[in-house]
């Protein structure tokens, strides 16, 4: 019989934040939050995990980096054929089959092949995969695992990390877990099914007694914390993170707030990075390029098929895969006709051999942090020979179509309520992609000098604590 530990002291509230690309935990004591160590230094773990051939599995920064060692100048090696299944798509790459899923039509999705030499499978954003009703378990290396066994690990790592901060002899088996107004995914059941994964990993973790709790009124809870001077009568949350935005109205009744409207869209950090590879980078590999060559003894001229690598490049999990003959080949045929042209797939060549997808989505990462700082920086990529000036302007203008996405969900959130932007008092921005300026000057132009900006990475996991804590006061 294993020692059965006593619960935590009813004093202390537990809250985790287990985001598309980042997890946060806190606790709450009543007066202050502390924030939970879950990398060596930093709050902040990346959502991830990797399984390599012997099923041994790492999470966080960890995983990524043992990703990136095991593929980096890896020949992919197929064989053994699968069917795909018949989905609708998600704009991501499918996980499982490893085909794009991008179409918003029902797709037949063809044969992929398993990649025989492959050392490990990294799984990053698997919380955008738990609103996919159909998909239910992911082969690893012939054997199938359940979403919710991909998740797992990361929250066990997380509860293991709140046990350590916590008073000796007490176990962190409740919590106030956050989670999306809206889970990607598509159906009228996709929002109760992807909870009840979630909550099922939680439990598989330890945290048996959890409390699902919105993201966004999570971040509100923890603003009014940390002001107890302010009392707005309408608080308008938007939480922007890496893979949903989420909205959440409250309003003042008494001495407490009550939920007047939520609201979330699939929008995320993760898309915008998208946007950005897409429009500045695929010019540089190859994309418009025109492709001669003969064929049965006819010249053809056509459009180099960029296309067809397209969403594996976009998917950095899964680009990998294009390090077969059947992609290379015209790729290594368009290098050796020289010319301009040969540079820029002399760069995709090595992107694909080298497996530098990562490094590139990072380098972009980097771009749109140093923009929110500052009116210009470099995109440098040394590996791939790139490097370019990009100012604010210039980014501005490659993603204006998912800042527009972002200006109609936050008039939808509005009507929603039955609220016109002047009926709101407080505007709170929070989550990673609220520091793009140009997504503050959309709040601020829609709710001038009422827009404050807060705790973009840890808020919610804070608001999250203080949530459970109360609640454990209640009972």
């Amino acid at each position: 019989m294993s020692e059965v530990l006593p619960p935590v002291a009813p004093g202390l509230g537990i809250g985790v934040d287990y985001g598309t690309s980042n997890t946060a935990a806190a606790l709450y004591d009543g007066s202050r939050v502390i924030l939970i160590q879950l990398e060596a230094d930093s709050p902040l773990m990346p959502s991830a995990t990797y399984m390599d051939r012997d099923f041994q599995v790492s999470t966080g920064r960890q995983a990524i980096a043992d990703y990136v060692t095991a593929n980096q100048g890896r020949k992919v090696e197929l064989s053994a054929e699968i069917l795909g299944e018949e989905r609708r798509g998600t704009g991501q790459i499918d996980t499982e089959t490893l085909l794009p899923t991008e179409a918003p039509t029902q797709l037949v999705l063809g044969k992929p092949l398993i990649d025989a030499s492959m050392p490990g499978r990294l799984f990053r954003g698997i919380k955008r995969l738990l609103g996919q009703v159909d998909l239910e378990r992911l082969n690893v290396f012939e054997r199938s695992f359940r979403l919710v066994a991909l998740v797992t690990p990361v929250l066990l790592r997380v509860r293991q990390a709140i046990e350590r901060a916590l008073p000796a002899g007490t176990t962190a088996d409740h919590a106030h877990i956050g989670h999306p107004v809206n889970f990607e995914g598509a159906g009228l059941d996709h929002n109760r099914v992807a909870l009840a994964r979630l909550q099922e990993a939680y439990r598989h973790a330890g945290i048996g007694q959890q409390q699902p709790f919105p993201e966004p009124n999570a971040a509100a809870l923890s603003y009014l914390a940390a002001h107890p001077e302010q009392r707005p009568a309408r608080i308008l949350t938007v939480d922007f993170g890496g893979g949903t935005l989420d909205f959440c109205l409250l309003q003042r009744e008494g001495r407490d707030y009550a939920v007047r409207a939520i609201h979330g869209v699939p929008l995320g950090g993760d898309h915008i990075d998208q946007s950005l590879y897409r429009q500045l980078l695929f010019p540089l590999l190859g994309k418009g390029e025109r492709w001669v060559r003969e064929v049965e003894g006819y010249n053809l001229d056509s459009q180099f098929p960029f296309e067809v690598y397209e969403d594996y490049l976009l998917n950095w999990t899964v680009s990998y895969m294009l390090n077969q003959n059947d992609y290379l080949t015209p790729v290594i045929d368009m290098k050796r006709r020289g010319g301009e042209a040969a540079i820029k797939f002399e760069r995709l060549y090595e992107l694909i051999t080298q497996n530098y997808s990562y490094r590139v989505f990072q380098a972009l990462r980097d771009c749109k942090e140093a923009l929110s700082m500052q009116e210009e920086t470099e995109l440098d990529i040394p590996e791939l020979d790139l490097n370019l000036t990009l100012s604010r302007r210039r980014f501005e203008a490659l993603i204006q179509d998912r800042l527009r996405e972002f200006e109609q969900g936050t008039r939808d959130a509005l009507q929603r309520a039955g609220l016109q932007p002047d009926d709101v008092n407080l505007v709170l921005r929070t989550g990673g992609s609220c520091l793009i300026p140009a997504v503050s000057a959309i709040l601020e132009k829609l709710f001038p000098q009422r827009v404050v900006e807060h705790d973009p990475f840890t808020g919610v996991a804070a608001g999250l604590a203080i949530a459970d804590y109360k609640a454990r006061m209640h009972h």
